[in-house]
């Protein structure tokens, strides 16, 4: 078996040593009792030649280092077969990398350019993916290039930056919305023909889609709208620009619930109350409800169903048709509740920008107090590029693990899935919106890394008199309020570069709705670990 370099390293300087000791027992001292025995004969050439040769070798023994100059001559042998071998691998690298390179490119203008027979989000993805190649395989070639300065291109000339011939544009772009495509009815109230909006069903989230659906009713039956009060409602002047719906359609639609008592005389009989379902509570008003309106000046008859059997469970789907009979009327003031789960024209309503013309981007928008501390907000932690992930914990895990397949997922599969999309996203930040405990999102934190390093998760801190981003609410009081609050996570949720929600949650809806209307919506959105993009759910692709 050879022997390693050690070894020969080691029999080298055991040869030098041995050849070192023969040339050292050569000296004068050995000559001398030879020249007396030969002093009497005649001076000779050769002598003189004897006597010098020990001379020179002993000088060239003790000036020079023998086992140096061997041992540099194969060292330097050895390394230059070494180097040769680094550069004939990097030389048949390159030229495997200039081949894959010339095959992406060949791919990237003969398969994809015309294909129809991939949606947009494949073809995306399809050519995002393709991009990343090229573009590693540039870096791959520029760093084997780098020792021998050869530039930014290879030795055919093919360019090493994409982008340069064309290829360059936003993984996750926006969605073209189409609004000047979309189908709407114009809101034209009646004088003092009044809707009174009934939302009871669900949290704060589901009280304003309930809100958007009265005032598609309201539009439908040329009524204007009437907010409920704060102490049978939710207060909606808090977190709601009420007068900007006004603005944005040209005349009063919405009547705050104090103007229109004043209207009333500070006492209003609504003439007719009809709920939407009939099971499995008409209206969903108890008792309680039923005395807080009388408390508030409201007078009211019987409650009526429009249909005997419509379940909130199994909603059918209706038409404008439908709701001009059933609530059509000429009373004064009528009540309609509770319409959340309402199914009326649903590819209408979904629309951006909603069914009702109007010259703004979206009618239900966050007051200004809100708007602002959120671009603050944004400014100081996030930056313009950002994910927003609304992570749905508390709660939810009973709701999700109703539907098959679960939407509750565990803590590492869901890193995982975030970690995916902010590689494909190409964001540096997490905006995380949640009602996790602390430990699920340390451990949330701690998993979500791409290449070596840790993405941050941004969470809302606690209130901070250092701290100016969220000043406007704390002058105004609206501090510590839950509901200002949720709508500031929904506000923020909406300006990200990519949302990532919790689907069957209606805070994600809401979010999605803004998103849509505000022009923020991007191909990559999609509920979390499903891979499904909400924009393109109702088919508006």
């Amino acid at each position: 078996m050879d022997r390693d370099s050690s070894d020969e390293d080691d029999d080298r300087r055991n040869l030098t040593y041995r050849n070192d000791t023969t040339r050292s027992s050569f000296n004068v001292e050995e000559l001398e009792p030879q020249m007396r025995r030969r002093s009497k004969l005649t001076f000779h050439k050769g002598y003189l030649f004897a006597l010098v040769l020990p001379l020179l070798i002993v000088f060239i023994y003790f000036s020079t280092d023998i086992r140096s100059l061997f041992t540099s001559d194969i060292s330097s042998f050895k390394f230059n077969t070494v180097s040769d071998q680094i550069r004939e691998s990097q030389l048949q690298a390159l030229h495997l990398l200039n081949q894959q390179q010339s095959s992406l490119l060949s791919i990237w203008n003969h398969t994809f350019i015309n294909s129809n027979n991939i949606t947009t989000v494949q073809f995306d993805d399809i050519k995002a993916t393709l991009l990343t190649q090229i573009t590693l395989n540039k870096h791959m070639q520029q760093i084997l290039l780098s020792p021998y300065k050869a530039g930014d291109t290879l030795q055919n000339g093919t360019a090493l930056d994409p982008s340069s011939a064309g290829y360059g544009f936003h993984r996750c772009r926006k969605v073209d919305q189409k609004f000047s495509e979309r189908r709407t009815i114009e809101w034209k109230p009646r004088r003092n023909k009044f809707l009174f909006a009934i939302c009871l069903s669900g949290q704060m989230s589901n009280h304003l889609i309930c809100l958007e659906k009265h005032m598609f009713f309201a539009a439908i039956l040329n009524r204007a709208l009437v907010i409920p009060s704060s102490r049978f409602d939710y207060q909606y002047n808090r977190v709601l620009d009420i007068e900007h719906i006004n603005d944005c359609i040209g005349k009063k639609v919405v009547v705050p619930f104090e103007d229109f008592m004043k209207l009333k005389k500070n006492h209003a009989h609504i003439d007719k109350f009809i709920c939407y379902f009939s099971t499995p509570q008409p209206c969903y008003m108890d008792e309680e409800h039923l005395k807080k309106l009388k408390s508030l000046g409201i007078s009211m008859g019987k409650l009526e169903a429009a249909w005997k059997n419509e379940d909130v469970k199994n909603p059918s789907r209706k038409t404008v048709k439908d709701v001009e009979e059933k609530f059509g009327s000429d009373d004064d003031v009528i009540a309609i509740g509770d319409v959340y789960f309402a199914d009326v024209e649903r590819d209408w309503v979904l629309q951006p920008g909603g069914p009702i013309a109007h010259k703004c981007k979206t009618l239900i928008e966050p007051s200004k107090l809100i708007l602002l501390t959120a671009e603050r907000f944004i400014q100081t932690f996030l930056g313009s590029n950002f994910i927003a992930l609304h992570f749905r914990r508390h709660g939810f895990l009973k709701f999700c693990n109703a539907k098959k397949p679960s939407c509750f997922y565990p803590i590492p599969q869901a890193a995982d899935c975030i970690t995916r999309m902010v590689e494909r996203a190409n964001t540096p930040v997490i905006y995380l919106s949640t009602d996790a405990a602390g430990s699920e999102t340390g451990l949330l934190q701690s998993m979500i890394m791409l290449n070596g390093k840790t993405i941050p998760l941004v969470k809302r801190p606690p209130r901070n008199s250092a701290e100016k981003w969220d000043a406007l609410l704390y002058r105004h009081g609206l501090e510590g309020d839950s509901q200002v609050e949720a709508m500031l996570d929904k506000t923020i949720c909406a300006m990200a570069s990519v949302f990532i929600g919790a689907s069957g949650s209606t805070f994600t809806e809401d979010i999605l709705r803004l998103r849509k209307d505000w022009g923020t919506a991007s191909i990559c959105d999609e509920y979390l670990c499903q891979g499904e993009n909400p924009n393109f759910i109702s088919g508006e692709e």
